[in-house]
């Protein structure tokens, strides 16, 4: 019989809770015992572990969050960390660990199964920023939370006859932008992966007023730069009546959607299936609506294609 450990970590997404539920549960229908790890790797190391059951994940598969908790490491990251880390897993008896987050969450996967200790990651981060997965765990909620907020905003700008900055997560990765911002009709979306003027923007915004358009949307990723700021050059520039909303970590909470439920289960029975087979060093993943699994190094080293196709869309349809 296997012991299986589970840990969330990093940035909590909707639907962590069940991926954490389909890892229990079949590891418990495959005759495994399962360690749920609190608090990420901190509380690997600090032993704030207890034995889950079936009941411990009773009800939980529609919950946003994770039960497990969250956290972020700094001691993980040094090689005194891992080791006490790896002892500390011995001592429980577990002989693999299932790893929910994103990409340094992975790399902690990564560096303890180059300690010899079995690890696979599941992906989960709404700002669907891994290269090797067409989607991540919690990235489908998030956006129809930001859609939600786009319209909800829409109806004030409409009525006031503004233009309204949204901003959204992603650092890095301008999906959430890119896609809520197609969804939810914004005039314009600004993302880390394409180079923008505040002119054109300006341009744009002149010339919908200038046909009688007198509110607009535009959904800007958070990595790319100040909305404050931007918004104060767009009134220089237009002497547009401007707001600007800065969703922030309202996009983290929320009941997962139908999809990122699905997505979770699927990617925890897969991970757990893995372990069985004896496989370590591997992440779980999903292309072409088919659950795949590949190397935890390779997955990392990969670097994400952006969708200009779709960008290019937003484009056409906004004008």
């Amino acid at each position: 019989m296997k012991t299986i450990g589970i840990l969330t970590s990093g940035g909590d997404a909707p639907g962590m809770n069940a991926a954490i539920r389909a890892v229990v549960r079949s590891a418990i229908y495959y005759g495994c015992k399962v360690y749920g790890i609190n608090r990420g790797y901190k509380g690997l190391i600090e032993e704030d572990i207890q034995e889950m059951n079936l009941s411990s994940v009773g009800d939980i598969i529609h919950r946003g969050g994770t039960v497990l908790k969250s956290s972020r490491c700094e001691e993980f990251k040094t090689e005194e960390g891992r080791a006490i880390g790896v002892k500390v897993l011995k001592k429980y008896g577990i002989d693999c660990l299932v790893v929910i987050g994103g990409d340094g969450s992975f790399n902690g996967a990564q560096k303890l199964s180059e300690l010899g200790f079995p690890a696979i990651g599941i992906p989960g981060t709404i700002d669907n920023d891994l290269a090797y997965t067409d989607y991540t765990i919690g990235f489908d909620t998030t956006q129809n939370t930001i859609i939600d907020a786009i319209g909800k905003i829409r109806d004030t700008s409409s009525s006031h006859e503004r233009v309204n900055i949204i901003e959204v997560m992603g650092r890095h990765c301008g999906d959430l932008a890119l896609y809520a911002g197609l969804a939810g009709g914004a005039e314009t979306v600004i993302v880390p992966e394409v180079d923008f003027k505040v002119e054109d923007v300006c341009n744009k915004l002149k010339t919908t007023q200038k046909r009688g358009k007198r509110h607009s949307i535009i959904v800007l990723a958070e990595g790319v730069g100040n909305a404050q700021d931007l918004g104060k050059e767009i009134i220089k520039e237009t002497g547009a009546d401007l707001r600007v909303t800065v969703l922030g970590h309202v996009q983290r909470g929320g009941s997962p959607t139908a999809f990122d439920r699905i997505l979770a289960s699927r990617m925890g029975v897969r991970a757990v299936e893995l372990l069985l087979d004896g496989k370590a060093a591997r992440v779980v993943g999903i292309r072409d609506n088919k659950i795949i699994d590949m190397d935890i190094h390779e997955a990392l080293s990969m670097n994400k294609t952006f969708d200009k196709d779709t960008y290019e869309m937003v484009k056409i349809l906004s004008i």
